[in-house]
């Protein structure tokens, strides 16, 4: 079996082709640190724009914990054809009050579990990216994501 052969991919498109990965998967895995341990698990982000995305947690859950010690992590998001889309930065706490309502008021599911926006179980984070890169399935070789594309 011949090894594939990936099309070329123009850079200034790599922004747009790792953004459609990004709308094509609802469930990218989150990477922390426990510790020297990683862990890894998927999150159902509850907003992106562009490439900084907004995950909701429980503050009991674990990875709570994890990223209070070491903020920095990494979002995976694969499409159905296989290309993914890595984004690592660094996650924070929004507290926005502003920015949480319009969370809270496009998330059907968050005010169905959580009751109310004050619940003080959730917390938000928003992924501040530091580094995007796009890899087409077989491709074998990442394509940077300028960094004036990605802030």
């Amino acid at each position: 079996m011949s090894k594939p052969s990936p099309e070329p991919i123009d850079p200034a498109s790599v922004p747009d082709l790792a953004l459609a990965v990004i709308a094509a998967d609802r469930f990218p895995y989150l990477s922390t640190m426990d510790g020297d341990q990683p862990r890894v698990r998927p999150v159902s982000p509850v907003r992106s724009d562009r490439f900084t995305v907004y995950v909701a947690n429980l503050r009991i859950y674990h990875k709570t914990a994890e990223i209070a010690a070491n903020p920095k992590v990494e979002l995976c998001y694969l499409d159905n054809k296989h290309d993914q889309v890595r984004i690592s930065g660094v996650a924070e706490v929004v507290t926005d009050q502003r920015l949480l309502q319009e969370i809270w008021d496009a998330n059907p599911l968050l005010r169905q579990y959580l009751g109310t926006i004050d619940n003080p179980a959730l917390i938000v984070y928003r992924v501040r990216p530091e580094r995007v890169r796009f890899m087409r399935e077989w491709a074998l070789e990442y394509h940077e994501v300028p960094a004036e594309e990605i802030r």
